[in-house]
């Protein structure tokens, strides 16, 4: 006998249907899911995400309406610290449940879920807490879930109990290569866990560095490198051949240099890492760039950029043709600000091709293609490759020499826009040293539509940054008018939100200088590097340096932190 439906209860349908009836997947995407899932027998809307045809929220509020239960954005949520203590960790991890909050009056706990109907998991908490605690569940994303699993219990105590652990048994280095899905041996746990621990302190590097009789271990945070732990030296043996073996190295070969890529799902998320190694008098020193898609693709209009830098850039991306640089120095944000500008144009009428060195962050719809040294794939061969694959925009990850720049400005002349990046100090310096390594005047003038130059500044921290009026001198590096009232401006102070530094996160300031006519009559006739500055500023060009003083007097970082990054003795001396 069929029973019968419960008219109280919301019909609740497959979530495939439901996303297709929204607009918010095609019938082509639910297709490619369905076939994944067959494959893989993992749930359609994680599979959905992964492929980039959806995201998070999407989903979430999707299987909100279909169950009628409330639904919660993770990313927009403070978890109660005491609530993490009602859940053991094990628990939350194998049922994929975060506690949000706890009522200690009412004994009621309010318990984020992938599968609000779990009622196992719901069991067994309740279990652990005396049989009376209250539960409401509230569903959630699994991705967010995992993630904040991650950074709500912590990786510290879990790296000093593997160590403990390393330091009471005796290594097996044969299990070094075994496969992480089931135990693992403590090594592989530790670097697994210090590489977690380094995503979620958002460090950006991870420094590996033997000395004589210790291995030191530092991270780049804001920009900053902070020593974070010392083991002794006989730990590193082990752990240099389990970050070879995950990265793709010779573990065999410890007197050449060497490179690879890590790729390991971490805090809820994708992390890739790139790693290089070199050999110094102590032993072999790993330095990993992390990688975080989530991070690496900022919408354009999160950059930071002033209105009047915004709308300039706006300007210069409508140009159908031509090229546009980004200018700066190792680890200023470059390849972030490219991605955005490509991510911001990145539909379904254009065809995006990149040659990169490695590829940073896989986008979706954009062909992407690596360079290869060993089978002569330069950036050069790779621009006259893709020029045959009908692109309407190119990526060239970065002009080193003359192939590639003479390759990048003849694929511009030719209908393109092309974006790419060079090592200089201003955005007028691009043009001097694109005449060293051999580009002629007459290539660049014309076809060179803007230059972009940036830097990272770190944050002043918002939970303990301190007001203060501004002093004669810092009036004076700021470029205000003695006769002027006094700004409030604000200075670093640090509290554990921080770890005691005063600044948390980072943001750039940028320059863009716009190619106008009379700059490409200045280039064409090899004008010296002060003529064409006088023309920029004269056609309303803003320095770097006025930008980094505007992110002072909006409070966002210190004047100590802008003297760090840029030169501001010029404005002692006027």
């Amino acid at each position: 006998m069929t029973a019968r439906r419960d008219p109280t209860q919301p019909t609740r349908r497959r979530l495939g249907r439901i996303l297709l009836d929204e607009g918010a997947i095609s019938e082509d995407q639910l297709r490619i899911g369905l076939r994944e899932q067959q494959n893989t027998k993992r749930p359609l809307g994680a599979i959905l995400i992964d492929l980039g045809f959806v995201t998070d929220s999407i989903v979430r509020d999707a299987l909100s309406a279909n169950t009628g239960q409330r639904s919660v954005d993770l990313t927009q949520t403070v978890i109660d610290a005491e609530s993490i203590r009602i859940v053991n960790q094990a628990l939350a991890r194998r049922h994929t449940v975060l506690p949000l909050s706890y009522d200690r009056e009412l004994h009621h706990l309010t318990l984020a879920m992938a599968d609000t109907f779990n009622i196992v998991a719901l069991d067994q908490i309740r279990a652990q807490n005396g049989g009376n605690l209250q539960i409401t569940p509230v569903l959630a994303s699994e991705t967010e879930i995992v993630r904040n699993i991650e950074s709500n219990y912590g990786f510290d105590l879990s790296i000093d109990g593997i160590l403990h652990e390393i330091e009471t048994g005796e290594l097996d280095f044969d299990s070094l290569y075994a496969d992480d899905k089931g135990y693992s041996h403590p090594m592989v746990r530790l670097v697994n866990a210090l590489l977690a621990d380094a995503v979620q302190r958002v460090a950006s590097d991870i420094h590996f560095e033997p000395e004589d009789a210790f291995l030191r271990i530092r991270y780049r945070i804001d920009g900053v490198l902070r020593q974070i732990r010392s083991l002794h030296k006989s730990y590193w043996p082990a752990m240099v051949v389990r970050l070879k073996v995950i990265s793709g190295m010779d573990i065999a070969e410890s007197r050449i240099p060497q490179d690879g890529r890590i790729s390991l799902s971490l805090v809820g998320r994708q992390i890739d890492f790139r790693v290089a190694s070199q050999p110094t008098t102590h032993g072999e020193n790993v330095v990993l760039r992390i990688l975080d898609r989530k991070k690496g693709i900022v919408p354009m209009d999160k950059l930071g950029l002033s209105e009047e830098n915004l709308s300039l850039l706006q300007l210069l991306l409508a140009r159908p043709e031509g090229i546009i640089l980004v200018t700066g120095p190792t680890g200023s944000g470059k390849t972030t600000t490219l991605y955005s500008v490509l991510n911001h144009m990145n539909t379904e009428e254009v065809n995006i091709m990149t040659m990169e060195d490695p590829v940073e962050y896989p986008m979706s719809m954009i062909r992407q293609s690596s360079v290869n040294e060993a089978i002569q794939m330069g950036f050069g061969e790779g621009i006259r490759s893709m020029m045959r694959q009908d692109p309407d925009i190119i990526l060239v990850g970065e002009i080193r020499d003359h192939v590639t720049a003479e390759m990048a400005f003849r694929a511009a002349m030719t209908g393109h826009q092309v974006f790419s990046t060079l090592h200089t100090n201003s955005a007028i310096g691009a043009i001097p040293r694109l005449l060293d390594i051999g580009v002629i005047p007459d290539l660049i003038a014309g076809n060179l539509v803007g230059v972009i130059s940036q830097r990272l500044i770190r944050s002043l921290c918002k939970q303990c940054k301190r007001p203060a009026e501004v002093t004669t001198v810092e009036k004076r590096l700021l470029g205000i008018d003695p006769a002027e009232k006094n700004p409030v401006i604000y200075h670093p102070v640090g509290c554990p939100a921080c770890e005691n530094l005063g600044y948390k996160g980072r943001s750039s300031i940028i320059e863009i200088l716009k190619i106008t006519g009379e700059l490409d009559d200045l280039i064409g006739r090899r004008a010296s590097f002060r003529e064409m500055l006088r023309q920029a500023l004269a056609q309303g060009f803003r320095p770097i340096l006025v930008d980094a003083c505007r992110r002072v007097l909006d409070g966002t970082t210190s004047v100590d932190e802008i003297s760090r990054v840029v030169d501001l003795t010029d404005r002692l001396r006027e």
